[in-house]
């Protein structure tokens, strides 16, 4: 992976660094640098958790459960940006060289995520994001119905969890005005949505603002209340939930919707990519940096991803032949695609297939690691008022400290275009070993700064959970042809979406044309390929790090294996790559390439 990285933060701060007047102390002692270190990074962390007060439900910290926050305005862009600038400055009066290895890799993560922050809250980053706040894929209104369901992260026990449940209802609503506000500056510079994403959205507001108490997922709360609480807080905290239903979000959603069709849809553009918009083109650029952790070049990228497809074509290949089948890939994967004997028998045989996988799973998991975490994993239906916008699967990270679990949601929608030869792979991915396996084990080590702790990542996060995949045989997983076929199926995708985001974003593709790519190399079905593809386009960037971060972790492994041999145990590899939490690409392979000097 490109080292250069870390120089190009400093660079971007180089500006602001020199321009300072200033001074802060600089630490005489290896205690005073670790105290030091210790007390910005918590002090970073509270600030942080002030200015974003949802972030602290996900850990389940719950001071700050009653405030909704601010996200988008120019106010809040502002506050971000200083704050990133701030804590920099303070970081460079601390003498990384005093401080011990662990400590090195907080210092390192810490700088590049507030570099990250810097330059995304500066311009043209800043001129585009808060401006694009609303799609069908991403935005509050798509996340916060989750939240408030009491099937999600926070957690609704006592009264004080329902009035802060209130409380964030009307932070949602003023959010709306807010996006629309943003939204408006948008139409005014040229920076809008594609049309397509606006039709997609009127529909989901239209169906939001459908559902009366009787059906939304906001009144869930009620319909499930505490046994132990008392008469009279049940039957008030009913009538406010019914009447924040009916008197504010409803309207609320009316309101976004009649903005939706009477004003922004006729300013939206009939163009997909970035580079069609101002500032599109180096605001790509960062989303690439920012996704990745690296320094490589949408063209890099592209060329990267054609190569992987090329590799990935002759596994499947493999596999045709493996099972007989006598035609093209093409028709092997309209045969994939199409017969019955593929389809899901029903959403309950899903979960019930999905849970046999997950024993078998846990049964091989002592031969690859020797950490596991403690939060229990879930898996459940992906809810209906998601579903049919949603990825095939995804996961919630649990919250130790509330008792939440991990979740595993499990798309069922449109049921006969999803395909069973895909599940296992599916599982890795999402739940063990990857993304469960990965932000529990974080969230669970207590001795890691918070940074690390509940920080993320695209390329490390996502980068493990792809490589997870490529775990199934050491854990009894792909036996059946068919399975290993969804394994290269899976990893198709994942080097599709280098050469289709960056097409869709950097080359001026069409969306029918990524469309049509992804068809002629996967087996994917139509209803998954539509998705993926309207994702990457309101999703810039986020698609590339998956495949980037996997093929950073195989290259640290191949590395260690190679240069310690026989001393080589893959449970510790997995260990180094886990234990740390979420870091930059480069500051993983620091990390490994201290181990692998250690033992040498």
């Amino acid at each position: 992976m490109d080292r250069r990285c870390e120089l190009a933060a400093s660079l971007f701060l180089s500006a602001w660094l020199l321009s300072s007047c200033s001074t802060v102390s600089t630490p005489n002692t290896s205690a005073d640098a670790s105290s030091k270190l210790r007390e910005l990074l918590e002090a970073s962390d509270e600030a942080e958790l002030d200015r974003n007060p949802i972030n602290g439900i996900f850990r389940g910290d719950l001071r700050r459960a009653a405030v909704y926050g601010d996200y988008i305005s120019e106010a809040y862009v502002v506050a971000e940006k200083s704050a990133a600038a701030k804590e920099l400055h303070e970081l460079t009066a601390i003498p990384r060289e005093r401080l011990t290895l662990p400590e090195r890799i907080a210092y390192d993560t810490f700088r590049w995520s507030r570099a990250d922050a810097l330059e995304k809250n500066s311009p043209p980053a800043s001129l585009l994001w808060p401006r694009l706040t609303l799609d069908h894929h991403n935005g509050w209104h798509v996340f916060f119905p989750e939240l408030s369901s009491g099937d999600g992260i926070a957690p609704y026990r006592t009264v004080q969890d329902y009035e802060d449940g209130l409380a964030r209802i009307d932070g949602f609503v003023q959010y709306l005005d807010r996006a629309i506000s943003r939204m408006r500056e948008g139409m005014a510079a040229g920076v809008v949505q594609p049309r397509f994403v606006v039709d997609r959205m009127i529909v989901q507001f239209e169906r939001f603002a459908e559902q009366g108490p009787e059906t939304s997922p906001y009144c869930d709360p009620i319909r499930k209340l505490p046994a132990d609480m008392g008469l009279a807080d049940r039957e008030r905290l009913t009538k406010a939930y019914t009447v924040a239903v009916e008197t504010k979000l409803r309207p609320a959603f009316r309101h976004v919707r009649a903005f939706l069709i009477d004003d922004y849809r006729q300013a939206a553009r009939d163009s997909v990519g970035l580079s069609a918009i101002p500032g599109g083109a180096p605001y790509y650029e960062h989303l690439i940096r920012s996704h990745t952790t690296t320094l490589l070049t949408a063209r890099q990228i592209h060329e990267i991803g054609l190569t992987e497809v090329d590799r990935i074509t002759k596994g499947m290949r493999t596999v045709m032949q493996r099972v007989g089948f006598k035609g093209s890939l093409s028709e092997f994967f309209e045969y994939l695609r199409t017969d019955r004997s593929f389809q899901p028998s029903s959403a309950t045989a899903v979960l019930e297939d999905y849970r046999a996988i997950g024993r078998r799973v846990d049964a091989g998991m002592p031969r690859l690691f020797n950490v596991a975490p403690k939060t229990v994993l879930e898996i459940r239906l992906t809810p209906d008022y998601q579903a049919p916008t949603d990825a095939a699967a995804r996961y919630n990270s649990g919250a130790p400290d509330t008792g939440k679990p991990g979740v595993f949601y499990v798309n069922t929608f449109d049921l006969k275009s999803r395909s069973t030869w895909m599940m296992e792979t599916l599982y890795l991915h999402e739940a063990v070993p990857g993304h469960h396996f990965q932000n529990m084990l974080a969230v669970e080590n207590a001795a890691l700064p918070k940074l690390l702790r509940f920080g993320w990542n695209t390329a490390y996060g996502e980068g493990w959970a792809l490589y997870a995949e490529s775990l199934g045989p050491g854990l009894g997983l792909f036996e059946d042809p068919y399975q290993l076929f969804g394994f290269y199926d899976a990893e198709m995708l994942r080097a599709m979406r280098l050469v289709v985001d960056t097409g869709l974003h950097a080359f001026g593709w069409t969306r029918e044309q990524a469309i049509d790519y992804m068809l002629a190399h996967s087996a994917l079905g139509r209803t998954d390929v539509v998705a993926e593809v309207e994702r990457y386009i309101v999703n810039p960037g986020q698609a590339l790090a998956y495949k980037i971060g996997a093929l950073t972790i195989q290259r640290l492994r191949r590395k260690a294996e190679q240069q310690l041999g026989a001393r080589f145990d893959v449970r510790t590899f997995h260990s180094q790559v886990l234990m740390t939490g979420a870091i930059p690409m480069t500051v993983l392979e620091a990390r490994v390439d201290d181990w692998i000097a250690s033992l040498r």
